[in-house]
């Protein structure tokens, strides 16, 4: 259980975290609504050059069907590319460690795992990618699927609100996205890790003495700056293997605290920025609110079990902080880690599948608001059910295309897991992985799924999944559960666009009422959903734990 000093030392985290959003939202509304700027004598030159190069005309309004296409055409580009250089980089420069090129299958699924911002590692980074894949292939993916997500958030926006012209234009959203926000703000936080021990060199790794006399390599490279858009951008792919639990890529309690603040920064403005998009500030901490008290219920599950970690494991930051890092990285959908998920308890475990079974909470970077703006459609359309009212958000009726739509993305994300884990145990694919068929196994598997699905990242399997069955399936499941969602909510957006506004006369959606109604709808579709496999997993093994089967 949490103590009255951690639970102040999480209250101030998010009352930093909240209070940065803040602020930060109102300098994203000005982005993305083209709003002035001092940096506008800097930028814009850069910006058109770009728009040049690419041939697009940043004010021609896009549908929401030529804003995914240009999503979608756009991340297989990003993917080739990733894919090109994983399998080349024996033949490529910056590779003074002379790796060769990865096997197909695992090139294959790192490439959509970066480009669809979900970052499953199936391989150990330090030992496997050369300098050039890590910075052209790997921090490159970090950026663009960042950006991506976040401009999926705008347009959806943009369409929800009613007060654009159109839901924009993805490469007008995409360019300011990368020079206005996510670039400015990882420099910074590459210079703030590297003044923290973070390594960031092209030097070629290091040779040290020990103290018995022997010799060691040191994996070192271009790492902080990797770390700051990794956690900013709620990728998570880490320049380990171990990800933050390497102490040189998390060497102090202070940038273990930074890196959990990075996580959280740009998912928490998302809501304020919303409720900035459709004038109502009080429809952006709405969703604020819901989305922070199901991370708290996931907090209070992940801690109702005891919080040491298991012996021999990475512990040098406690179970304390340990915890709190796994239950905000699934809760992001960022997926890095601090410590091996197989040193925590059943429970922290459960409180992981939830966070990316729900995906909203407060979710991944722009694309956790679009999932919960997703919710919100079920959710009134439940309640309209339930009063006998013609369901309406934002002054706009929500239609049965929208309903249907909707079904359409929330039902595909379970279906997305289950199917590829029945398949897993029913052709041998597991067997062949070493991992036991028992609780624990089948929660290895289950969050292995889970993990891709949602875009998270967060591996309970590691190089044991680096097999043809796992890297093909996996990689079919991410770019599924990274597009399925996204172009759902487009088509709706785009739809509630053009729709005839009126004064709202239905369900409040601006109160505590509807926070209350929200959290309580999501947990419930949520656990409907997905109790037989927890039972059949982290459940099963958390009674086993306390001896009562």
């Amino acid at each position: 259980m949490l103590s009255l000093p951690q639970l102040l030392w999480i209250a101030m985290i998010w009352a930093i975290i909240i209070a940065g959003a803040w602020l930060l939202a109102k300098y994203l509304f000005n982005v993305y609504t083209g709003k002035r700027s001092r940096l506008d004598r800097f930028l814009e030159p850069v910006e058109r050059t770009i728009y040049r190069l690419i041939g697009v005309d940043p004010s021609v309004q896009m549908t929401g069907r030529e804003y995914f296409v240009a999503v979608l055409l756009f991340s297989v580009f990003a993917t080739a590319l990733c894919f090109a250089i994983l399998v080349l980089q024996g033949y490529l420069p910056f590779n003074p460690q002379h790796f060769t090129g990865m096997r197909w299958d695992t090139a294959l699924n790192t490439a959509i795992s970066f480009s669809t911002n979900t970052n499953l590692q199936h391989y150990a980074g330090e030992s496997t990618l050369s300098y050039m894949s890590q910075m052209a292939a790997i921090q490159f993916e970090q950026f663009v699927s960042a950006a991506v997500g976040i401009c999926v958030a705008v347009a959806v926006f943009r369409g929800f609100s009613g007060r654009f012209k159109g839901i924009g234009n993805f490469y007008y959203d995409f360019v300011r996205s990368i020079t206005r926000v996510l670039l400015p703000m990882a420099v910074i936080a590459a210079l703030v890790l590297v003044s923290a021990g973070v390594p960031q060199t092209l030097g070629g790794y290091v040779t040290a003495s020990t103290i018995g006399g022997g010799a060691q390599t040191l994996a070192v490279g271009p790492v902080a700056s990797l770390v700051s858009i990794m956690q900013l951008g709620t990728n998570g792919g880490g320049y380990y293997g171990a990800n933050s639990a390497n102490p040189f890529q998390n060497p102090t309690p202070f940038t273990n605290w930074l890196e959990i603040a990075l996580m959280l920064i740009l998912v928490t403005s998302m809501p304020f920025l919303f409720g900035r998009m459709v004038g109502n500030a009080r429809e952006g901490r709405t969703l604020l609110i819901a989305a922070y008290v199901i991370y708290g219920i996931n907090i209070a599950i992940a801690f109702a079990g005891a919080t040491t970690l298991a012996a021999g494991m990475e512990t040098g930051l406690g179970a304390f902080s340990s915890t709190f890092w796994t239950v905000t990285a699934t809760s992001t959908m960022t997926g890095s880690a601090n410590a091996a998920l197989s040193a925590f308890n059943p429970l922290v475990i459960l409180a992981a599948l939830f966070g990316m079974f729900i995906q909203a909470a407060p979710g991944g970077i722009g694309v956790g608001m679009v999932y919960m703006l997703l919710y919100v459609v079920l959710t009134v359309f439940i309640v309209g059910l339930m009063v006998g009212r013609t369901p309406e958000y934002l002054g706009v009726k929500i239609l049965p295309k929208d309903i249907k739509n909707a079904v359409i993305g929330f039902v595909a994300h379970p279906i997305l897991i289950m199917v590829p884990l029945a398949l897993a145990f029913s052709v041998g694919a597991v067997s062949a992985t070493g991992v036991g068929t028992g609780p624990t196994g089948f929660t290895q598997v289950l969050y292995e799924f889970t993990s891709a699905a949602a875009n998270n990242g967060s591996d309970f399997m590691g190089v044991a999944a680096n097999t043809v069955f796992f890297n093909v399936s996996t990689a079919v499941v991410m770019w599924l559960g990274r597009f399925i969602g996204i172009a759902v909510m487009l088509v709706i957006a785009d739809s509630m666009l053009h729709r005839q506004r009126v004064a709202q006369t239905g369900l409040r959606t601006d109160n505590l009422v509807f926070v209350a109604v929200l959290v309580i709808s999501i947990i419930i579709l949520t656990v409907l959903t997905f109790f037989p496999v927890l039972v059949l997993g982290p459940i099963l093994s958390s009674l086993q734990g306390l001896g009562t089967i």
